[in-house]
């Protein structure tokens, strides 16, 4: 992989790599919402009442299980909820009553929930719960994101042939590379001061590879420090014999950032991105 040139590697970095299931996850939303199904149609009798606080109190006091649903319909995991005003402050609990049925029928008013029931600001609750579960659940994109350049390393790794847990390894720390294959890479360690952790390890007959993954959609000061410290680490496992350090990183993001990774870039052969993946790269460099 020698004569690669800079400017045209990088012109081929993606936008994106979201899949199709990096939105929003349906199976988890259908199932938080199935969780609470019952509970949600207990409280769908509130929807229209005129005399929902009266209404409100009957329920709470038969099916007490109703008010865990609440802080969700507010679209907010968890059972407690802190709210203040000039009558003063309260943590109210959702999972068990810590106060009067009252003060919960103030907390219903002040935050809006009697005036959307009462009056038909919504028609069905649990329809309602599907929709704030997927917004909530949008915010477990950033999360989904950052697997996606692994999952997709991942593909290729196993596509060339290598095995999860006998000849590639997930998330492998560098003790555990050194006391599974008997190999001193405290030059990689700071001598046993940093806990570095590898993205994926591919073993062969006669190199351990140590791999780093991530993807940059978007620019920031993360990406001068990531090329800075790869490319240190990539100097560092250039002395220890049977060691070398795999790279596969890609986003429009580094654009922004593209002089520190043009120096990494030239110092280290084993620095690859999703085209080079697509062009057989891990056939060529795992052997």
């Amino acid at each position: 992989m020698i004569n690669r040139d800079f400017d045209e590697w990088l012109g081929k970095f993606r936008p994106s790599i979201s899949s199709y299931d990096y939105y929003i996850d349906f199976q988890k939303v259908v199932r938080n919402v199935d969780d609470i199904k019952v509970e949600l149609n207990i409280l769908n009798t509130l929807i229209g009442s005129k005399n929902i606080e009266n209404d409100f109190e009957k329920i709470v006091t038969r099916y007490p299980e109703t008010l865990a649903c609440i802080p969700l319909l507010l679209a907010v995991r968890g059972y407690e909820i802190y709210a203040q005003d000039e009558d003063g402050a309260y943590l109210y609990n959702f999972k068990k009553m810590n106060y009067s049925v009252e003060q919960y029928k103030v907390f219903m008013d002040k935050t809006g929930l009697f005036d959307m029931l009462a009056n038909h600001l919504v028609n069905n609750l649990v329809d309602y719960a599907l929709g704030i579960e997927t917004g909530l659940d949008s915010n477990g994109r950033k999360n989904r994101g950052g697997h996606q350049m692994e999952d997709l390393v991942e593909k290729y790794i196993v596509a060339a042939g290598f095995i999860k847990d006998e000849t590639y390894f997930k998330e492998m720390y560098l003790k555990d590379i050194e006391k599974r294959w008997n190999i001193d890479l405290s030059a990689l360690s700071n001598q046993g001061k940093a806990a570095k952790r590898f993205d994926f390890v591919i073993k062969t007959d006669n190199m351990i590879y140590g791999i780093e993954t991530n993807f940059y959609g978007g620019g920031g000061s993360k990406l001068n420090e990531t090329a800075r410290s790869y490319k240190m680490l990539s100097q560092e496992a250039d002395t220890i014999d049977g060691f070398t350090f795999v790279w596969f990183t890609d986003g429009i993001g580094w654009k922004s950032a593209k002089g520190n990774l043009r120096e990494t870039f030239e110092v280290m052969d084993t620095i690859y991105s999703i085209d080079d993946m697509e062009n057989g790269v891990m056939e060529k460099v795992f052997v």
